[in-house]
């Protein structure tokens, strides 16, 4: 049976060599004290989204992490499933599945309307978010990286 548990700062120990591995499978790269630093934060500020750890049988084989933001195209509260993993030896039988399903109404109690995701196109992982209601987004993401100060920023119509 597989079930979805919120998780907290005690499950930090849990959570970081999974969310390591999967920077790994990604090809992301972030230095291991900001990586932990960072999943910290999350899971001691309830406000900025959170993580549940997925279970089978009460044994833990992988995660998600929903970060929240607000869009009034949805009518307020959004969120971003920024990561899920399932352990190599568990996946194939349906748990990123279930733990999809399982945390859209652990979202939805949390005032979420609207839940995004990144995937790229040749990700197999595509046809389970697919299979579970979530549809290509007509458009575009683009990123940019900000900087931690304001003077740094050379959008800020400020002459240095």
């Amino acid at each position: 049976m597989i079930t979805v548990i919120a998780a907290t700062v005690g499950d930090l120990a849990s959570l970081l060599p999974r969310t390591k591995a999967l920077n790994a499978h990604e090809g992301i790269s972030i230095a291991d004290d900001a990586l932990e630093a960072a999943l910290h934060h999350l899971l001691a500020d309830a406000s900025l989204g959170g993580a549940w750890l997925i279970h089978a049988d009460r044994r833990c084989i992988g995660y998600a992490i929903v970060t929240f933001g607000y869009d009034l195209e949805f009518g307020g509260r959004d969120a971003y499933l920024t990561e899920l993993w399932v352990d190599p030896a568990e996946r194939g039988r349906g748990a990123a599945t279930a733990a999809l399903g399982l945390l859209a109404p652990a979202l939805v109690t949390r005032g979420v309307r609207a839940l995004h995701l990144q995937v790229r196109p040749d990700n197999p992982a595509r046809r389970l978010y697919e299979r579970t209601g979530f549809v290509a987004s007509p458009r575009l993401v683009m990123t940019r990286r900000l900087s931690g100060t304001v003077k740094d920023d050379p959008s800020n119509g400020r002459r240095k």
